[in-house]
């Protein structure tokens, strides 16, 4: 069924046309949301300190999660003290928000969270109130900045900084909102942003992303990594659970691999019984999957960190823009987006 959506959405289907009638309502319905918010209908909370939102217009995977950990990364070279704020996607915790540390289970508060906490070893909290997940990382920890992590639509809480990161291959599909394409909001949106990142290629007034692989680790944890090269020409069972498989599995090829894929949905719950395959080969996953299936006690299987490199003078016009808003002593613009 993915496969069918994603035909429609990014290639030429005549299924496009009936479906246009509910994308235009979506978009009637989310441009009132957003109004309501920024005429004070809905209400929007500010912190005491600078919120950066990572966020995309489309659905699916951009490659967000690795810029929320180069920013993060970033800002704390910078002399800044960050914390993140996310949804918790697929956590099942009773109570929220929930804070997220290396050790937490991913079934209480998802993958992603657990992921960045891991790589960066910053306060995390999520939660699907996102002002009160923000403010209770706040009374948790000394943070003068926040980044929260696909927090585009989430209005409520409000932002001094918002970045757009763009498929450079997909891009926008067929340009038009759910459910006839993969947008969230039209593509007008990205002119109120203040920073777009592209995933994979650039366009004018977009800043280039680049994922770049790190050493293959064991998901047992034991053992030493490897690099990915010695791996080429292998054949290899690549798992991937996140929003466009069809990009690990690209990357895989590019390195010289063989590649028998096995895409699974974004934030799947992982069973042993999903590993198990007839032809005995090595098993290639994500950092992202890796979170979820380390207990299932896999043999053989292998995760591969990836580093996001953002150019095109972006950390510092990002840092210029926090110092201007501290300089001015309010940095509270008054939008939610």
């Amino acid at each position: 069924m993915k496969r069918g959506v994603e035909r429609v959405w990014y290639g030429a289907s005549p299924w496009v046309v009936p479906l246009l009638p509910f994308s235009a309502l979506w978009c009637l319905l989310v441009s009132l949301r957003r109004l309501a918010y920024r005429v004070g209908l809905l209400r929007v909370s500010h912190l005491p300190v600078p919120v950066i939102v990572v966020g995309n217009i489309a659905v699916g995977g951009s490659g967000k999660t690795p810029l929320v950990v180069w920013l993060v990364r970033q800002l704390r070279q910078a002399g800044y003290h960050p914390g993140v704020v996310s949804r918790g996607y697929g956590g099942a915790a009773r109570h929220w928000p929930q804070q997220v540390r290396p050790d937490s289970d991913p079934v209480t508060v998802g993958d992603e969270a657990v992921l960045i906490a891991r790589r960066t070893g910053c306060p995390m909290a999520v939660g699907p109130d996102r002002p009160a997940a923000a403010r209770a990382l706040l009374e948790w920890h000394e943070c003068d900045v926040i980044v929260s992590d696909d927090g585009l639509q989430h209005y409520a809480l409000g932002r001094e900084i918002e970045i757009a990161v763009v498929d450079g291959v997909r891009r926008y599909g067929n340009g038009h909102c759910l459910p006839a394409g993969p947008l969230r909001e039209g593509r007008r949106r990205l002119r109120g942003v203040d920073f777009i990142v592209n995933n994979g290629s650039h366009d004018r007034l977009e800043y280039p992303m680049r994922l770049r692989p790190g050493e293959v680790l064991p998901l047992s944890g034991e053992g030493v990594g490897r690099s990915l090269e010695s791996f080429r020409e292998r054949r290899v069972h690549a798992v991937a659970g996140i929003g466009n498989p069809g990009r690990f599995f690209e990357m895989l090829r590019r390195h010289g691999l063989e590649v028998v894929e096995h895409p699974f949905p974004d934030h799947h719950p992982y069973r042993a019984p999903d590993l198990r395959f007839e032809e005995r080969l090595p098993i290639l996953m994500t950092e992202k999957d890796a979170v979820k299936c380390r207990a299932l006690g896999v043999s053989d299987a292998w995760y591969l960190p990836v580093e996001a490199d953002v150019e095109g003078g972006f950390r510092e016009r990002l840092l210029d823009r926090l110092a201007r808003l501290e300089k001015s002593g309010s940095g509270k613009p008054d939008r939610p987006a």
